[in-house]
């Protein structure tokens, strides 16, 4: 099967094995859904054209037609007025039917793909935390013994960057403080749950840049599992701030470097509330998600 996340900010598409709950192939492209989006509430004419012609390059590596699609869109078609406009055309040029899906349900289906991860490098899988700092949006998950509670946050690191050019640590601290609310009737956080775990581009791409890896040679197998410090983000956020511009996108990719740099600070600003001064960083997301719950349909229908 195949399997499509169009994100604020990535196309990330999967093509994975039931049988052996393994990836056979996986595409990813930045695509800037949100771009502009807090200012106009639409999806900006650069930013579908990124997407035709990421999917376009994604349809020369994966056959749509002779594959089972799932294709989930998030937080920006939440918002955008143009979002049905925009899937109606991507339906019509590759046969792709995207659902848009609630910020709960995008939580849902993440901590399944996180759980599976935590399994696989031999973590402990149903006492978690997790937070899945998106471009739109940022989702956060409690998990007890697999009691499971989940929020959607509209804010992520496009919205963020582009709003807020000025000033942006402070902006992140009184954003990052809509979840106080939210975590605070759950106690000693770190104690009761054990272990913080966190996915998507921000901690992906510090983990493979404190490894020594360039966005060209990442490696997903060496970031699964990984551990990240407090210390590490500080780290790769002085470095990568201080870098030129060309410099800096080889390690973050092209058009990223913004993007990274606003999402640190609100990486150290999560970990912070929820306590925890080290974090596991998991590569697998959404898009893995959506395909177990798949695979799980096909397994018992």
């Amino acid at each position: 099967m195949l399997t499509f996340d169009l994100g604020s900010n990535t196309l990330r598409i999967l093509e994975f094995d039931c049988l052996t709950q393994k990836r056979i192939n996986a595409f990813e492209k930045i695509v800037r859904t949100a771009k502009d989006l807090h200012k106009t509430n639409m999806i900006a004419a650069s930013s579908q054209k990124a997407i035709i012609d990421a999917l376009d390059e994604a349809s020369k590596l994966f056959d749509f037609k002779s594959h089972k699609c799932f294709c989930v869109t998030t937080e920006a078609m939440r918002k955008a007025h143009n979002a049905t406009q925009v899937l109606n055309t991507i339906e019509i040029q590759f046969g792709l039917k995207f659902d848009i899906i609630s910020g709960e349900r995008e939580a849902y289906l993440t901590s399944l793909a996180i759980e599976n991860a935590l399994k696989r490098e031999s973590l402990i899988s149903d006492t978690y935390v997790l937070f899945d700092l998106g471009g739109g949006s940022t989702e956060i998950t409690f998990s007890y013994k697999g009691i499971k509670e989940s929020k959607s946050f509209p804010f992520g690191i496009v919205t963020m960057a582009e709003k807020y050019t000025e000033n942006i640590a402070s902006k992140v601290t009184e954003i990052v403080s809509n979840i106080d609310s939210f975590i605070q009737t759950h106690g000693n956080i770190p104690k009761k749950y054990l272990q913080l775990v966190t996915t998507a581009g921000t901690p992906t791409t510090v983990s493979a840049f404190i490894q020594g890896l360039d966005y060209e040679h990442y490696d997903y197998n060496k970031v699964n599992g990984s551990t990240l410090h407090m210390n590490d983000f500080q780290h790769a956020f002085e470095r990568l701030s201080t870098m030129p511009p060309l410099e800096a996108e080889r390690y973050t990719g092209t058009n990223r470097k913004d993007l990274i740099i606003v999402g640190i600070l609100i990486v150290q600003a999560l970990m912070q509330k929820l306590g925890f001064t080290t974090c596991v960083v998991m590569d697998d997301g959404l898009r893995e998600g959506v395909a177990i719950a798949n695979c799980n349909n096909f397994i018992t229908h």
